[in-house]
């Protein structure tokens, strides 16, 4: 447990991200000037970090270490970077996967530099002097990002959009989760006054957007199948009714926890045209299950994927989670094993993300780290079942305090990929958001993004319906640029 004292502001995010990835399973506190506890806490040791106009004065772990900014070594804040990377690596004996990469998308940068037309290994050179990115790591951003490029040619990144709906609720909460998200038992009398309030914004959108080209369609969660089959029939109709589809590339809803899914509101999923939905086990390991609360079984998981087939629907993704309590590379290859006889059409594998608001936090707290395993060996089990159902990996992001310090990566077979987990990571295309919690970003033309939040309370969203939609014309209204 320390506390770092840091004399300035504004080099916060990228202190704590990298002390975190050293440190794991060290609780940590950043005090700076502006902060409103400045004395130590019982038991924390007290870490330095003194920021001058040209050097900077570390005390960590009983060392001191001196750096001097040269001007031709570039930007103060990047050299800073490197250089507090590097000095936690001498204190650690440890090296990072992803270096001193901090940001949640880094295949944007190998994305960038294959746009200006460096090689391979120019690109690799660089994120390895910069960031000090291991060469598997940099190997992998490239093969995505050249997989990117190709996949997002046909989009209308100028006069076109895509959209997202937002359906907050789920059957339980679990353990690792801190999404915006609301047990359904408890909200089963508002449902149909939220259904309302998103259609009051599709309407709205669907106005201001004419003439436009929307290209992706996205309802996420929370999980949206713990609607009822007719709540579901009533969302996705007037969807269709208020939007073109005939430019639809992608009408994707992630169906995700199998205790939600039943036969009836698969019928209605086909009916209105969605062609791509997730059916996510996490784990196929019951005692894991069991533990972190989702109270979707096995054996519901494989139910549910075997009627989603029976249906119709040929584009199924699954999602996995890595580093969950307790379970070993073993239970890991036993989870491959069981998705490869199922045979999805593509894979989505987390990295387990330690969230301050989630339940885990909190068990992390009284438990510690011990129990949270996530390593070269689990990532590569992950990756090898991916290549054995003939998939290539296209999307990838990173989340703080991701455990074992590794990535999300989404995997896919040919003509199966997910273009709408692709724009929303590399932020090309404006992606109109609905309902709770939900944010609206707009891409303008010179590449500035712009943000709208709807309120995350699902209440007072539904009571300041009116104000999510000031604020979206708002957004609408700025000037192009």
């Amino acid at each position: 447990m320390f506390a770092v004292r840091l004399n300035k502001e504004n080099y916060e995010y990228d202190i704590q991200a990298l002390l975190k990835s050293f440190y794991p399973e060290e609780p940590l506190r950043i005090i700076t000037p502006a902060s409103r506890e400045q004395e130590l806490h019982e038991g924390e040791e007290e870490w330095q970090i003194q920021v001058e106009e040209s050097t900077v004065r570390l005390r960590l772990a009983g060392k001191e270490i001196l750096w001097r900014h040269e001007e031709t070594e570039g930007a103060f804040k990047d050299c800073f970077k490197r250089f507090f990377y590097r000095s936690l690596t001498e204190l650690t004996g440890r090296e990072l996967p992803w270096g001193n990469l901090t940001g949640i998308r880094p295949t944007k940068l190998a994305y960038a530099m294959l746009e200006e037309g460096l090689p391979d290994q120019k690109i690799i050179e660089e994120l390895q002097r910069t960031h000090y990115v291991s060469r598997e790591k940099c190997e992998l951003s490239i093969d995505i990002a050249r997989r990117e490029r190709q996949l997002l040619s046909g989009i209308h990144y100028q006069g076109g959009y895509g959209l997202y709906i937002g359906i907050p609720f789920c059957p339980s909460t679990c353990l690792y989760c801190s999404f915006t998200s609301y047990p359904i038992a408890a909200h089963v009398k508002r449902v149909e006054q939220y259904i309302d309030c998103v259609i009051r914004e599709m309407e709205y959108v669907a106005e201001c957007y004419a003439g436009k080209i929307l290209d992706t369609v996205y309802i996420g969660g929370g999980t949206p199948t713990t609607l009822e089959p007719e709540q579901l029939d009533r969302l996705l109709g007037r969807l269709r009714e208020l939007f073109d589809f005939t430019t639809v590339q992608e009408f994707t809803v992630e169906a995700g926890r199998a205790d939600s899914i039943t036969r009836e509101k698969l019928e209605v999923l086909k009916k209105h045209g969605v062609s791509r939905i997730s059916v996510n086990p996490q784990t196929m390991k019951q005692e894991t299950l069991d533990f972190i609360g989702r109270k979707a079984s096995v054996e519901q998981v494989l139910e549910a994927y075997r009627i989603a087939r029976e249906v119709g629907f040929y584009n199924i993704n699954m999602d996995l989670i890595l580093g969950l309590p307790g379970e070993t590379p073993e239970d890991v290859q036993h989870t491959l094993e069981e998705v490869i006889r199922l045979s999805p059409d593509s894979l989505t594998v987390h990295s387990l993300a330690i969230k301050r608001a989630s339940r885990l936090s909190k068990w992390i707290t009284e438990h510690g780290m011990e129990a949270l395993r996530n390593t070269d060996e689990t990532m590569a089990i992950a990756a090898a079942g991916a290549a054995a159902l003939d998939m290539h990996p296209y999307y990838l992001y990173r989340q703080k305090n991701m455990s074992g310090n590794f990535e999300n990566v989404g995997y896919a077979r040919e003509g199966k990929y997910g273009l709408y987990n692709i724009l929303i990571m590399e932020e090309k295309q404006t992606i109109v958001a609905l309902g709770a919690g939900s944010i609206t970003k707009r891409v303008f033309p010179n590449g500035r993004i712009e943000r709208c939040e709807n309120i995350k309370d699902v209440l007072l969203y539904m009571e300041k319906i009116e104000e999510m939609l000031e604020r979206k014309e708002a957004l609408f209204s700025m000037e192009k640029c």
